[in-house]
Formats: C-alpha cells, structure tokens, sequence
C-alpha cells in the first residue's frame, strides 16, 4: 500500500485497520482474515492485512491490495 493508503474502506486510511481485522476483496470476494493467513502467498497464521508484503495480490484473481474492502462484525 504506497504510503499506507488503499482504495478501500475509512477513506484510504490503512492505519484504522485493527490487526484482526477481515478485508474482502471487491473483485472477486476472497476474504483475507489475519488468524488464518495465506498459505497461497506464504504468508503465516496471524498476520494483519497491513503487515501484508508489499507485492501480496488477492490470491484468487490477482487484484491489487488497493481493492479490499473491510468486513463488517455480521
């Protein structure tokens, strides 16, 4: 996320994004979610969206970072 920012939900903010956080990807609907991490990607169990790599893409249609939404407690 160049300069902490994406398209997606608070604006762009990535930093009022919790740590456990859940973001859905507005392409394809892939749900990232930190406790279980991307096996696709290697990225391990626990991992919050904003520690994601830098080059991280949706591992389901290869859309950019940029493109998540956040999900909602229901």
């Amino acid at each position: 996320m160049p300069g902490g920012r994406f398209e997606g939900s608070f604006g762009g903010d990535a930093t009022r994004i919790a740590d456990d956080t859940r973001l859905e990807c507005k392409i394809c609907w892939y749900v990232y979610d930190p406790s279980e991490g991307d096996p696709v990607w290697q990225v391990p169990p626990g991992t919050p969206f904003t520690a994601l790599p830098a080059h991280w893409k949706c591992p389901v249609c290869d859309g950019a970072r940029e493109q998540f939404m956040v999900l909602g407690d229901g």
